[in-house]
């Protein structure tokens, strides 16, 4: 059986799309055992695919050629996951975190602009806040 790698990472749920599959082949951000393919390739078992995608790399040896998009757990079936763990997420000290945690001030809808006197109290709120992050 002949499976193109578009047609099989799409299956498998590494891609959403075949369009995108394919995007990503033409780009070379697909390599089978390390070479840069076209999206018309055809997959032979135990070959392994690394894929780039965003910061993560993924790297599956095939198992089972499937053609058609099944179940999640289906597709597992068809690969073993050789991938590294993912990155960690950035951590941010606590002055760091207070920066995006600020309060904003909403409005309700139809309450039309703030009059001077809100301005000057939404100025107070800033202030205030700003003061406080600056003590930190």
């Amino acid at each position: 059986m002949k499976v193109r790698i578009d047609k099989w990472l799409w299956a498998v749920r590494v891609f959403k799309t075949r369009t995108l599959a394919t995007n990503a082949c033409n780009a070379g951000r697909v390599k089978i055992n390390g070479s840069s393919v076209k999206a018309s390739r055809h997959l032979k078992i135990g070959e392994k695919v690394n894929i780039k995608k965003g910061p993560l790399t993924i790297i599956y040896e095939v198992v089972d050629l499937i053609e058609k998009r099944v179940s999640a757990t289906l597709a597992a079936e068809a690969y073993v996951d050789h991938s590294p763990p993912p990155p960690p997420k950035p951590t941010f000290s606590k002055k760091d975190t207070a920066f995006y945690n600020l309060p904003v001030a909403y409005r309700k809808r139809g309450d039309g602009r703030p009059t001077k006197k809100d301005r000057r109290e939404i100025e107070k709120l800033k202030d205030s806040i700003w003061d406080d992050w600056e003590e930190d």
